[in-house]
């Protein structure tokens, strides 16, 4: 899912991917439904591309999304009345073990916004489903 919403340098809010072209990009504002045109020059980050520094292992956005809906309850993060503090603390909740020298109060505050973007527009799970693959078969078994 996260892999068609994208973030543009310069502009607010989240875009989803409309169709491809040779040399440009026809994106979709997720709010207001506007689409336009983006060129090669346009700095675009994938949201499916984007993860967060642990103690352990770098921890994908959509799993960290996911932590966020279930700790929330699919409730909006009123982000402008925590300071940094309260935003670590907030995201301590999902993410028990940040690397809290790596990831900042802007970077708690910006994943914060898309969540919030994400959920008034519908969106409720964010990890992909993988697709069971069929049980293989042994040729004792398909001679049965």
């Amino acid at each position: 899912m996260l892999k068609e919403i994208l973030s543009i340098t310069g502009k607010p809010g989240l875009f989803k991917i409309i169709t491809p072209g040779k040399r440009t990009l026809l994106v979709e504002d997720i709010v207001s439904k506007k689409r336009f045109p983006l060129g090669a020059r346009d700095r675009v980050v994938c949201l499916g591309d984007i993860a967060m520094y642990t103690v352990g292992e770098d921890l994908p956005l959509d799993k960290i999304l996911d932590r966020v809906y279930a700790v929330e309850e699919g409730k909006k993060i009123d982000v402008k009345a925590m300071d940094n503090d309260m935003l670590r603390e907030e995201f301590a909740k999902a993410v028990e073990d940040f690397d809290r020298d790596r990831v900042y109060p802007s970077d708690i505050k910006k994943l914060f916004n898309w969540y919030n973007l994400l959920i008034s527009e519908g969106y409720t799970k964010f990890t992909e489903e993988e697709a069971e693959e069929p049980a293989e078969t042994t040729p004792e078994e398909s001679e049965k």
